[in-house]
């Protein structure tokens, strides 16, 4: 936590990303290996059951790990409204409920199959290997919850990374129900065609979810966080440079000043970054800069991260902060850095031709 501690939210950004996709990669590798484990596949010396159960064990205690590691950063992020709360109890967060739901039933499983495992000796063996089913009913809700609200689900290497668990775990249903002596002939049969019809109703949920336009909206995301760039420029501001004081002296609030700039639009991997470089005018002079980075979507943009910087004309410092809520171009924010935190309201009108940007700023103490 120390080290959490000096990371931005750029950071905790890519660790839930990462510690999210790797986190399925090996759900993945142990739910086929607790599959394929007791059919006896690997008649290789070097790959004898023990080793292949130390595998299986190993890789379901990183996998924890991760999990741990992927939740405690979502909550840290901070952007969006998800707390440790969110993490453990269903349809709780005002965000995405029903798919970040998924990933609480999906940790909940995790947690209880965590705890059973300490106390494997009291419960007895029947009563724990019953509750440790648990985990093949875990990798397909974590699944739902990265495909419905994972920042990278619309991206190729994401799809292939799914695409690669699904076949896998499919296949290895299969195999077990075939190969198992102890698998009746109608399990086996409805076994394989689950194992077919499963990646077939994935694929379509797929197209019609994360692929489709307006996903985020649709999927829960509020209002206050999806950002449109679509209303019509007005007349463009004269921009008037600032006149450099001749003495620093604290800022004065409120103020209301005029804006009037540009918007730079860069792609990234699993998303884009929006900055906006603004000067102020009227009420007060200086520079505003805001830096949004997400996912587009439907033409705007499905918020994961910000920054805004404001640097009045003659105040001794700038003030740094981020976005608190998006309403179409309405930005509000709150910085920090003088004797006491200021919120701005931020009313923007975009040309989305000629990438210039005008407006107005209501400065106030919050």
């Amino acid at each position: 936590m120390p080290v959490a501690a000096t990371l931005g939210p750029t950071a905790y950004w890519y660790l839930t990303r990462a510690t999210g996709v790797v986190s399925l990669v090996l759900l993945t590798a142990v739910v086929v290996l607790g599959l394929l484990g007791p059919m006896r596949l690997a008649p290789n010396p070097r790959w004898p059951r023990f080793a292949v159960e130390s595998l299986h064990r190993d890789l379901s205690l990183l996998a924890v790990a991760l999990i741990v590691i992927h939740v405690i950063t979502t909550v840290l992020d901070g952007f969006a409204p998800i707390g440790l709360i969110d993490a453990v109890i269903p349809l709780h967060s005002p965000y995405r409920p029903l798919w970040l739901g998924f990933g609480a039933v999906a940790f909940d499983l995790i947690l209880a199959l965590v705890i059973t495992s300490l106390i494997r000796r009291r419960l007895g063996y029947r009563a724990w290997r019953g509750i440790h089913w648990l985990a093949y009913a875990c990798w397909p809700v974590a699944l739902l919850h990265g495909l419905g609200t994972g920042s990278d689900s619309k991206q190729a290497w994401a799809l292939g990374v799914t695409f690669v668990c699904v076949i896998a775990v499919s296949w290895a249903v299969v195999a077990r129900l075939q190969r198992g002596h102890d698998v009746s002939s109608r399990w086996r049969s409805l076994g394989a065609a689950g194992a077919v019809l499963t990646p077939v109703g994935l694929l379509a949920f797929t197209l019609a979810g994360p692929l489709s336009p307006r996903w985020a909206e649709r999927a829960g995301t509020p209002a206050s966080l999806l950002f449109s760039a679509h209303r019509p420029a007005s007349t463009a501001t004269t921009v008037t440079t600032p006149s450099t004081a001749s003495s620093r002296k604290p800022l004065k609030l409120p103020f209301t000043s005029r804006l009037a700039g540009t918007i730079t639009r860069t792609q990234i991997g699993g998303g884009a970054i929006l900055d906006l470089e603004l000067r102020l005018s009227g009420g007060a002079g200086g520079l505003l800069r805001i830096r949004l980075g997400g996912e587009p979507s439907g033409g705007g943009l499905d918020l994961s991260g910000s920054q805004v910087d404001l640097a009045p004309a003659g105040a001794p410092a700038a003030l740094v902060g981020h976005v608190t809520s998006l309403d179409g171009t309405q930005v509000a924010a709150r910085v920090t850095g003088g004797p006491k935190p200021v919120d701005l309201l931020v009313s923007l009108n975009i040309d989305n031709q000629n990438n210039t940007v005008s407006g107005t700023l209501h400065a106030r103490q919050a």
